[in-house]
């Protein structure tokens, strides 16, 4: 698909906001958006504080926007990453938030949706990756085209676009955009793959970006309709689960309906092992006496009495009955 044809078919609530970086993906996604609605959209630039050269893309997206005629909404966070946490995961998330404060700012108009600039070649890495850690379905979905996050709708118009498509529709209108030094360091898993495995998948497979999100969109739709099925089973087991009626539930519908609880109601997802676990310890559960205590998360699962609770501290050793 090129770039002409996926901005098309982009269709956001006006008006709206581009999280802007100032590298060439978003540039073109914001100069495309600046020319389509103009007076309807305007630029989110997150400072992330994580290189020495982060006033400088300010500079330039500051500089850039004077130029497109878009307003520019700056917000500077601390996005490093705790001891264990990914980088990548804690810049995501501090974006995010920032994000948010920036679209409810009191003093400028309300924002409801942003656009972000991921791209095709974005969404092959997010597959591999996912597949590189023996991801489920949850996670081969890779990026949604569109989202609802807090009180913001995010939209991914350019999933279907490979990146130097967007830099050769930038290149024939002589803008400039600005390269992020850490997107070649290849320390970096991400950066391996789109610098060493991307060209060969390429020459082996001249379709990759097409074919790999197509079978993204099988795995959200496949996985849409196993959080259905989680939704029933939880309304029927209830909330906590209780213990007997989850028993009756085959050991794959447990593990659906678990997981989704406890994203859904703790918000921590459970490693293989620790499903695996959780799911042996239920089926023990056959007398009144068998108590459960499985680490998930950051917190732990313990029966109480008919049924399993979430806890964020370490319970009790002898279970409540």
């Amino acid at each position: 698909m090129n770039f002409a044809e996926a901005f098309a078919a982009f269709e956001p609530a006006l008006p709206f906001a581009v999280g802007y970086s100032g590298g060439a993906d978003s540039t073109a996604l914001l100069l495309a958006s600046a020319a389509r609605w103009p007076g309807q959209v305007e630029a989110f630039h997150v400072h992330h504080g994580l290189q020495a050269a982060a006033d400088d893309f300010e500079r330039h997206c500051a500089a850039a926007c004077r130029q497109f005629d878009v307003p520019l909404r700056v917000l500077r966070v601390d996005a490093r990453h705790a001891v264990g946490e990914s980088p990548e995961d804690a810049a995501r998330r501090a974006r995010y938030t920032a994000f948010e404060a920036l679209a409810a700012d009191p003093s400028r108009r309300a924002i409801s949706a942003v656009a972000l600039a991921q791209h095709a070649d974005d969404q092959v890495e997010t597959v591999l990756l996912a597949l590189s850690r023996g991801a489920g379905l949850a996670g081969l979905a890779a990026m949604p085209a569109a989202m609802q996050r807090g009180s913001l709708r995010y939209h991914r118009p350019l999933l279907g676009v490979p990146g130097a498509a967007l830099r050769a529709w930038l290149a024939e209108r002589e803008v400039q955009w600005i390269e992020d030094q850490s997107n070649t360091d290849i320390r970096f898993v991400r950066n391996r793959i789109r610098a060493e495995l991307l060209p060969k998948l390429e020459a082996t497979f001249p379709q990759f970006r097409a074919t790999f999100a197509r079978s993204a969109r099988h795995a959200a739709q496949a996985q849409a309709l196993l959080t259905e099925l989680a939704e029933q089973d939880l309304a029927a087991v209830g909330d906590p689960p209780a213990i007997h009626a989850l028993q009756r539930l085959s050991r794959a519908r447990q593990a659906n309906m678990l997981r989704h609880w406890l994203l859904r109601a703790h918000g921590c997802t459970p490693s293989a092992a620790q499903l695996d676990e959780l799911l042996d310890q239920v089926a023990a559960c056959t007398t009144r006496g068998h108590g459960l205590h499985i680490k998930v998360g950051a917190g732990y699962v313990e029966r109480r009495s008919a049924v399993l609770g979430w806890y964020n501290s370490a319970p009790p050793t002898k279970p409540l009955r």
